[in-house]
């Protein structure tokens, strides 16, 4: 045996294996097991940092029972604890308790535990030695691989290596020197080993694990030496091939970056593939910095009842199931050991005496739950309060109470006193002037509009009106304080009808069930009662609901609500989706039947979907019914808890609130984010903090107007005065001087002799200068004739507006290639364009003698109007304004007619089929399955709608796990093929996975193919980029177009990898939901008009086609709505 340990290691170059076999060159390997076996063989006078050294004589069977340490085998701290933890070594409370002696206090009566001294001091002893058996195993676990990689459990051992994070090379000599600390310390010593590296391709050392022995250890180091990085994280790929070998009792995963799929995803697999296996999941994130990830593979080892390590090479972000297993055993002693110290301080000569009452309450003071303590009769039945009036919302309360409501706007005040500037042409100076009487009678006042007005200030209706101001602010601060008191500070103002609550008791709220319970109390007390009907859902991982379906809100049924929140217990994730579809398919089935209908979530953290999963999600169901999401967010300034709890996704506490506050929007909610410290933020409270703003800026410029007055009464005040009849000061009596008559309108006979009048003086003038000139020198010049000077034409400001040419049918093309024809800018029908130019623009230009701007001098003549901050006047007719509104109606109804088009049919699904030669490809994996019906009959439609009329050669193409093909190539569409693909179509059943990448490179192999149109409900099995790489590689040869079409997928993922495969091919992303809605809109439009620019409105499409034509209509009804406010303007 010592010749086989020393040529192992000489074979890999290193002495680790005789170091931590415990031998030297020198010594022998004892017994008779080989090194390889699943114990750890120590050397006999080496201290692992598992033995106890005292120098004191103890005998008791814990000292025997810890120098059994060095002899047992290798176990994870679950394992060991079974032998070590407090409960088996009988260090309780409750084992000290039965050391006691019960006596009666004979001054009280009240029983008392009579200690010996001897018993505490032993006891806190054996406790403190315990403590240090415990820091002990955890420095033990802390050196070597155990370090980096924990503790590998298990004979039979797969080990899956990502590279993908090894992309600079001081990384990856670092990472593959931790692999070798890895096999020469742990791996060599188990039965048999599997090795496989991944990335967006995997690449397995051997075909099936192998036994270990000199030269199978030989080889893996060798793997390690040639590891290179990759790019992606395909961990989906890497489980699938290695849950294949049967023979593997443990599983090693070690990543270091975010894997492809989502965990959802990972999980779910795991789960079905290790039912019934005895194999054992160790997670290791390897130097790894994204939260996301670490809640990845903490989550997934949970999920599989496997362990979880994580290592980062600067010390952060460390956590391991074995190090915290320790760590809060280690706690649990301390504490212990603390409350006896504190609780046994009176000595009574050689006994401690101390109450029972006294013990348990210092034993319950260290419980987790003491964060909340519970409020007196907390588990009593419930004090109900009958509200008098239904709560309102404050954006309601403002309706009656607001400064508008109650016409205590500013603006609204001044309006009567309020006068416009005027300025008149004067044409004996032949300048504008402003009039100067209102500026010295008035004061002038910025208007909400921009513009200046001259106010006539009246100081007692200024004064009124501060003081109705004041009135109004204090009744906004009782309306604060009254929502910032009991059950509102929690839940903020429930004010729907039918009130379903949801509450979040996933296992990181584990510390503060009190304070939800409390919550919970105070909202069934204070504001549940005066509703029609009510539920509550608690959700983890499960959901939870207290009744099947909404029941009334009575005083028995509020009672039986609170004695089921008394029972709820936390665990679990925060799998929020699950919830709101449980209370909107089935508490809110006739959401549509019913009015003022509300969601009230309460909740301490992001949850485990993604944000815009559930922000769509919200937003498909609440839009066109009476039913609101509010979301209270309970901030918890704390750290992670004791247990290391990390949730599935993890964001910090401002992250959480803007993530709630996007899904709160897009329910027509309100968000209330509070905490211990009194509330953060608040909708209802935040309206009512901008309404006391608007007061208090009123306020100040009414102090403004007053001061500016005053001012002015002072300045006149100090002029000279100048009496009455006084003899010295000469005053000049204005002549009245008569008014000018207009002068007659001339006709059209005086405009043509004026004209020819003007015309003969200018020739006159013209002949006179050039027969008075002279040289001015003695030599002979030519005199210069006519001088010709070339003036700048004069641009008409005002242009005609184009009569538009429209297709007569629907052209089979893009929306973009449609639109390079079609669109308003190609018709010239922009309206600024049309309508202003240059010369429109509205000048004020500095006068030198006035010292001020001046308008131009027939600015008045024109309206003017204010486009994109600029002033411009308008120089057209009411006429040619109608004739440009029918114009542009024409141009409306024309592109609603196409999207009406392109919404009928099988282009609703598949969209329009551009080229002549085309291949469909149909995803059948078994997410399909439900689906599978509806997408035979349109495809059905689809072969003679689009393929068989517009005579286009096609082929068809099928995947799941594996692909299928209708035809070798491509055929023409007659009716004997056409039938023929509709029988194949009618075989298809749903089954299996996901192979895009394989359909991709089967369908891009047909020969002449110009595009390809791939349907699919979610992301491919592979890695994304993995296969964008590819289908560019394969299109070198020829340039196809790749269109893809998404159906019910809701993976936000999924669609931007289809939307980037079409960008990137040339093809078109194509998207059917929203088409219901669509096709409604567009009827209404065309029924109702357009005279409502926001109703009806298009829902948000994402396929290509129909997002261009529907933001073409947006724009267009913009320039419609512009066009019918300047007819009126002008019409004024």
């Amino acid at each position: 045996m010592d010749t086989r340990i020393k040529k192992m290691a000489q074979l890999l170059d290193s002495d680790q294996v005789l170091e931590k076999a415990g031998l030297t060159k020198k010594s022998s390997l004892q017994g008779v097991h080989p090194p390889w076996h699943d114990f750890t063989t120590l050397h006999p006078g080496s201290d692992n940092g598992l033995l106890v050294t005292h120098s004191s004589k103890i005998h008791d069977p814990l000292r025997v029972q810890m120098k059994k340490v060095q002899s047992e085998k290798v176990q994870t701290s679950e394992e060991w604890l079974r032998n070590y933890s407090l409960e088996s070594l009988q260090l309780t409370l409750e084992h000290l308790v039965d050391e006691g002696k019960i006596i009666l206090n004979s001054r009280n009566g009240v029983e008392e535990i009579e200690f010996t001294e001897e018993t505490v001091t032993d006891f806190e002893s054996r406790l403190s030695e315990v403590i240090e058996l415990y820091q002990q195993r955890i420095q033990w676990l802390l050196q070597d691989s155990r370090k980096v990689f924990g503790l590998i459990k298990g004979t039979k051992v797969g080990l899956l290596v990502d590279v993908s994070h090894v992309s600079c090379r001081p990384r990856l000599l670092d990472f593959q020197k931790d692999l070798f600390c890895l096999i020469d310390e742990q791996l060599c010593y188990k039965k048999q080993l599997y090795c496989l590296s991944f990335s967006a391709e995997m690449s397995p050392l051997w075909e099936s694990p192998k036994n270990i022995n000199v030269h199978v250890l030989h080889e893996a180091r060798q793997w390690i030496k040639q590891l290179e990085p990759g790019r992606g994280c395909n961990l989906l790929k890497g489980l699938k091939h290695v849950f294949t070998m049967k023979e593997l009792n443990s599983l090693v995963l070690i990543v270091g970056s975010c894997p492809d799929q989502s965990l959802e995803i990972l999980s779910d697999y795991a789960q079905q593939c290790m039912l019934g296996r005895k194999l054992h999941l160790h997670a290791v994130a390897y130097d790894c910095s994204s939260p996301s990830s670490l809640a990845v593979l903490k989550n997934l080892a949970e999920a599989v009842r496997g362990r979880y390590h994580c290592y980062s090479s600067k010390g952060e972000n460390f956590d391991s199931s074995d190090f915290q297993l320790l760590l809060q055993e280690s706690r649990k002693a301390k504490d212990l050991l603390g409350s006896i110290k504190q609780t046994f301080r009176g000595r009574i000569g050689d006994s401690l005496i101390g109450r029972i009452a006294d013990v348990s309450t210092e034993f319950a003071s260290t419980a987790p739950c003491n964060f909340f303590p519970k409020p007196p009769k907390h588990e009593g039945p419930l004090v109900i309060q009958t509200p008098c009036v239904l709560a309102k919302t404050s954006k309601e309360w403002l309706k009656t109470y607001g400064l508008k409501a109650k016409k205590l706007n500013l603006y609204q005040v001044l309006a009567p006193n309020a006068f416009s500037p005027v300025e008149e042409f004067v044409p004996i100076l032949k300048k504008t002037v402003s009039s100067t009487l209102h500026e010295k009678a008035m004061i002038q006042f910025e208007w909400y509009d921009g513009t200046v007005k001259n106010i006539h200030v009246d100081l007692p209706v200024l004064y009124n009106y501060q003081k109705l101001l004041v009135n109004m602010v204090r009744i906004y601060e009782k309306r604060i304080d009254w929502l910032s008191v009991a059950s509102r500070r929690i839940w903020g103002s429930v004010c729907e009808r039918r009130v379903v609550i949801l509450v979040d008791v996933s296992v990181t709220n584990s510390m503060y069930i009190i304070h939800i319970q409390h919550s919970l109390r105070l909202l069934l007390e204070e504001q549940m009662s005066n509703k029609d009907c009510f539920n509550i859902i608690a959700f983890g991982s499960d959901i939870v609901p207290w009744q099947l379906e909404l029941v009334p809100s009575q005083p028995e049924n509020l009672q039986k609500a609170w004695r089921w929140v008394l029972s709820l217990q936390c665990k679990g994730s925060r799998n929020l989706m699950s919830a709101l579809r449980r209370a909107v398919e089935i508490d809110f089935k006739d959401k549509d039947k019913h009015k003022s209908q509300g969601l009230y979530l309460l909740t301490t953290g992001i949850p485990d979907q993604e944000t815009h999963t559930v922000s769509a999600y919200v937003a498909e169901v609440c839009r066109g019914f009476d039913l609101q999401l509010h979301v209270c967010l309970f901030s918890v300034m704390e750290e992670v808890d004791s247990n290391g709890i990390i949730p599935a996704r993890y964001a910090n506490p401002t992250e959480t609130a803007i993530a709630f506050k996007e899904i709160v929007q897009r329910a027509n909610g309100r968000f209330h984010w509070f905490g211990e410290a009194g509330i953060f933020e608040s909708d209802d409270i935040t309206i009512i903090v901008s309404e006391m703003e608007k007061a208090n800026k009123y306020s100040q410029k009414c102090a403004f107007l007053a001061e500016s007055l005053k001012q002015r009464s002072v300045n006149q005040s100090v002029k000279t005065f100048i009496p009455e009849g006084d003899p010295n000061v000469l005053t000049k009596k204005e002549k009245r001087r008569p008014q000018k008559l207009p002068s007659p309108k001339p006709t059209a006979l005086s405009l043509a002799r004026m004209y020819i009048k003007d015309n003969h003086d200018a020739e006159k003038n013209a002949s006179r200068r050039v027969q008075t000139w002279r040289p001015t020198s003695a030599k002979a010049e030519i005199p210069p004739g006519p001088v010709y000077q070339k003036y700048p034409k004069v641009t008409c400001i005002g242009k005609s507006v184009p009569s538009v040419t429209l297709p007569n049918k629907e052209e089979i093309c893009s929306s973009k290639e449609w639109l390079s024809k079609y669109s308003i800018k190609k018709l010239k029908l922009e309206l600024p364009r049309l309508l202003f130019g240059p010369g429109c623009i509205h000048q004020r230009k500095t006068v030198a003698l006035l010292h001020k701007k001046v308008s131009a001098k027939y600015c008045t003549v024109f309206p003017s109007v204010e486009i994109d901050g600029v002033v411009k006047h308008l120089q057209f007719h009411p006429k040619e304004l109608e004739i440009y509104t029918e114009q542009l109606e024409k141009v409306l109804r024309c592109y609603i007619e196409r999207i009406q088009w392109l919404l009928s049919g099988s282009r609703r699904l598949f969209g329009t089929i551009l080229e002549a030669n085309v291949c469909l490809l149909i995803d059948t994996s078994g997410s399909m399955d439900p689906y599978l019906p509806h997408i035979m009959k349109e495809l059905t439609s689809l072969i003679w709608e689009q393929l068989r009329k517009n005579k286009v050669r096609f082929n068809l193409l099928r995947f799941a796990e594996n692909t299928e093909t209708w035809k070798e190539c491509l055929v023409e569409a007659t009716d004997e093929t056409c039938h023929n693909a509709v029988q194949w179509v009618s075989t298809f059943h749903a089954h299996g996975n996901t192979c895009t990448l394989v359909a991709l490179q089967k369908a891009l192999s047909f020969q002449g193919i110009e595009a390809l149109y791939v349907l699919t409900d979610g992301k491919p099995d592979t890695s994304c980029s993995l296969i964008l790489t590819e289908v560019e590689r394969l299109r070198k040869k020829q340039d196809i177009k790749i269109h893809t079409i998404s159906f019910h997928c809701a993976d936000r993922g999924a669609n931007e990898f289809l939307k980037k495969l079409a960008s990137q091919t040339g093809g078109r992303y194509h998207c059917s939901f929203g088409d219901v809605d669509g096709q409604l809109a567009a009827h209404r439009m065309l029924t109702e008009g357009f005279d409502d620019e926001d109703d009806p409105v298009f829902p948000y499409f994402e396929g290509d086609d129909l997002k261009k034509l529907t933001q073409e209509v947006a724009k267009a009804r913009g320039f419609l709505k512009q066009a019918k406010f300047l007819r009126l303007l002008l019409q004024k």
